[in-house]
């Protein structure tokens, strides 16, 4: 297949090029000897490119200039010897032949950063960095009990972490730019290992004068009277709450005010602003600079809904000991309110 003739020969290129290094370094010779091959950095550069459809968004991701990632791209076409992009006035399109080529490149990518991570396994696993990434409504509460917990098992170790959607946390895992993700069950995808952290209960967030204060607990089907405030589509933990109480998103979505890109903190001055009700998961409760008077916290009625919290990496990642350590940090009774 066409397909099948491009992977080999990207990956034959590839294993020219770095063998060809490597003789060099072992030598230690310095060489500008042009070859026909192609480098790990003008992979990058196609991989962002496929990526961000876009010369100057990809040539900031790898941080040089446009010319620079032009040039390169242009290159790799010449040496194909077919267009790799369509380039239209304001963005750039895969073309279908170079879909195969692109999937290859990020392999080999994802392989040649495996090899410097096992080189470093075999040094010290906890002295290099770890990039841990969470869910918009995990890493605020979580990461200021995790963090230094980490920092004390690990003090050499560099902890770099992000907060982002659940899609894009898994792209990036997926594509070795994170090396674990803290997420919501459940987590689909091949090649991964998943891990329980914790699991934590929902609750319902009032206003203080609430008429819903009279009660000890609260029904999933009592948010249909009232305005639930929830968050924009790509929070998982949206889509937590409106499995609820389906209803929610369909016969009463008058009494439904959605946040666009909202957080859980917006949503709990929304409700201190008397503009509605939300769910909150109870790591989310405590107060957050506001007078105690401010709120009225209720449970929901048996079954209380409830989420459970997980550590994804990959299953190919060669640092347990890092991994091992995070997953110490975090208390395996939950987070408190």
């Amino acid at each position: 297949a066409a397909s099948d003739v491009y992977k080999r020969q990207v990956l034959t290129l590839v294993i020219r090029h770095l063998a060809y290094d490597a003789v060099n370094m072992h030598n230690g010779i310095q060489s500008n000897k042009r070859i026909n091959a192609m480098t790990l950095t003008e992979l990058r550069y196609l991989v962002a490119l496929a990526r961000e459809r876009h010369f100057g968004h990809a040539a900031q991701a790898c941080n040089v200039s446009q010319p620079t990632l032009s040039a390169a791209i242009k290159k790799l076409e010449e040496q194909l010897g077919m267009p790799l992009f369509e380039r239209r006035p304001r963005e750039v399109v895969v073309t279908p032949q170079a879909e195969p080529i692109i999937a290859q490149a990020q392999r080999v990518l994802e392989q040649a950063d495996l090899l410097s991570q096992m080189a470093m396994s075999q040094r010290d696993q906890l002295g290099s960095p770890l990039r841990v990434g969470a869910i918009f409504t995990v890493a605020p509460y979580l990461f200021p009990t995790m963090v230094p917990r980490v920092r004390k098992a690990a003090a050499e170790m560099p902890l770099f972490i992000e907060e982002n959607y659940t899609h894009v946390l898994r792209r990036k895992l997926e594509h070795g730019e994170l090396d674990a993700i803290i997420v919501a069950l459940p987590f689909s995808g091949g090649g991964l290992v998943r891990a329980r952290m914790y699991e934590e209960s929902f609750s319902v967030l009032l206003p203080a004068d609430h008429p819903w204060t009279k009660q000890k607990k609260i029904a999933p089907e009592q948010l249909l009277s009232e305005t639930l405030l929830l968050l924009g589509e790509g929070h998982c933990f949206r889509d937590q709450v409106l499995e609820l109480c389906p209803a929610i998103d369909s016969q009463h979505q008058r009494n439904l005010v959605q946040i666009e890109g909202g957080s859980l903190e917006t949503l709990r001055h929304m409700v201190a602003g008397g503009l509605g009700i939300t769910v909150l998961p109870n790591s989310a409760l405590h107060q957050h600079g506001y007078d105690k008077h401010t709120f009225a916290v209720r449970p929901f009625e048996e079954p209380v809904p409830s989420r459970t919290i997980a550590l994804v990496w990959r299953d190919s990642f060669p640092r347990p000991k890092a991994i091992e350590v995070l997953r110490q940090a975090v208390p395996k009774e939950g987070l408190s309110g």
